[in-house]
């Protein structure tokens, strides 16, 4: 039989038949882990959907939450959850692995749950800050517009030719 090996998830894909590993789904995400992870994620989600409207979609291997762009995201480990959160200031706190400069006004904080006990304040808070701070860049880029420049009234100078 004929057809080729995936490169990414080293799956064997028929001539003709259709691949893309790329896609998956929250479940496909969550159905290994533990009964304290499962039970984690699931008060995880919950929480972050008590915020308000938003879109939560699996992708490669995380699960997002947005608004218009991203505001935090799960990626489910053997062990424990690793969640990276945008904030636009940069935390110092015990749950805080790492935290990483994502943009100019972003800064994202990657922390491991390992139990459902651990999803609440501190953590709840700096969620709940993430989807507000979301909402307000999202107004200013609206606003300003990634390519305009801030004063249009402002005219450009006409040079004069050097030498004369």
């Amino acid at each position: 039989m004929t057809g080729r090996e995936c490169y990414h998830c080293k799956q064997w894909i028929d001539e003709g038949e259709e691949h893309d590993c790329w896609t998956t789904t929250e479940a496909a995400l969550t159905q290994e882990l533990s009964e304290d992870l499962q039970d984690a994620w699931e008060r995880l989600r919950e929480t972050a959907v008590s915020f308000g409207d938003q879109r939560i979609y699996a992708s490669h291997n995380s699960i997002m939450f947005s608004r218009k762009a991203c505001y935090f995201f799960v990626r489910p480990k053997r062990n424990f959850l690793e969640v990276c959160v945008f904030l636009g200031r940069a935390l110092k706190a015990p749950q805080v692995r790492r935290v990483d400069l994502a943009s100019k006004s972003k800064v994202a904080h990657v922390i491991q749950i390992r139990h459902r006990d651990e999803v609440e304040a501190p953590v709840t808070d700096w969620l709940q800050e993430a989807y507000e701070l979301s909402d307000v860049l999202a107004s200013r880029a609206t606003r300003t517009g990634p390519n305009r420049r801030r004063n249009p009234d402002r005219r450009r100078k006409k040079r004069r030719p050097r030498g004369r």
